[in-house]
């Protein structure tokens, strides 16, 4: 039970930190934004790595934390800021589940890794899903919201390539994982910053946002997830994916008033099968179910 409340909890966090994007992309801009987010989510690593004392060696895997950060955490932060600003956040939340179908397409074509047909036809649920959400959507069309969409699509292919990538890295715990990469990450988004300064003086409510997205929704997610995967392992933590857009779809109907369609539900329910074919938690779930059985 501490598990699965422990899910919904992380969901709920990463769900959030679409509605905190949206809040705070177009005043600060995508790179100052993320430059908030990843300092504030490695410092509140540091500071649970002293308290663990853990020690990073950030300087002797500096070129591992700095691939790993552009394209786990940098790049794919930064188009879902871009994203955002067009998009509504429920949209981008599940638009970030797709991350799963690039890994497979990476996994197929790239590294030559056997796929299995089920996990095929769980693209083309995926690839249906992504169609049903953003192809009958009026708002979308009208708005020419087509590169926004493209960005946040890019955004989950980065994350895919990392993931393959971390196979590959230097063997490290998880926890250092994620700290050198927010660290190496910092490092990437610097110099976009004056390329792409702040557009309006921060309010109350931005400054509230970045925050709660650079502490709550990286730091303390982090720290969270780590828990559960020591608690649940790594598959079973992953399961994650499957709820951030329920809380997605949630805060920014609570939030930001954004209409849920029939099209948002539809085209979510297919991208979450195509999930669960790729990720084979279907499989999964029918063995522990015939184990509870027998």
């Amino acid at each position: 039970m501490k598990g699965l409340l422990g899910l919904v909890l992380l969901a709920a966090i990463w769900g959030g930190s679409f509605l905190f994007m949206k809040l705070a992309a177009s005043e600060l801009g995508p790179a100052v934004l993320i430059e908030f987010r990843v300092i504030l989510g490695a410092v509140t690593l540091s500071v649970v790595a002293l308290l663990l004392k853990r020690n990073l060696h950030f300087w002797r895997y500096k070129k591992h934390f700095l691939i790993l950060g552009m394209f786990n955490s940098a790049i794919p932060f930064m188009l879902f800021a871009y994203a955002v600003q067009t998009l509504d956040a429920s949209m981008v939340s599940i638009l970030n589940s797709t991350a799963p179908f690039w890994g497979v397409v990476i996994g197929a074509l790239w590294l030559k890794v056997p796929t299995h047909k089920s996990v095929w036809m769980g693209c083309g649920f995926g690839l249906a899903g992504v169609v049903t959400l953003v192809g009958f959507d009026s708002a979308v069309i009208k708005e020419g919201a087509w590169l926004p969409i493209l960005a946040a699509l890019c955004a989950t292919l980065s994350y895919a390539g990392a993931s393959h990538y971390t196979k590959r890295a230097p063997q490290m715990t998880s926890f250092n994982h994620a700290h050198g990469n927010l660290w190496g990450a910092a490092i990437f988004v610097l110099p976009f910053i004056f390329f792409m300064p702040i557009r309006e003086t921060p309010n109350s409510t931005v400054i509230s946002a970045v925050v709660g997205l650079g502490i709550i929704c990286t730091g303390i997610a982090y720290i969270l997830y780590f828990k559960l995967v020591e608690e649940l392992g790594a598959a079973s933590a992953l399961s994650v994916t499957f709820l951030i857009p329920v809380f997605g779809i949630l805060w920014g109907h609570l939030f930001l008033d954004e209409k849920i369609g029939i099209n948002t539900i539809l085209g979510s329910v297919l991208v979450l099968v195509g999930v669960s074919l790729v990720t084979g938690l279907h499989e999964k779930l029918f063995t522990l179910k015939r184990l509870k059985a027998s």
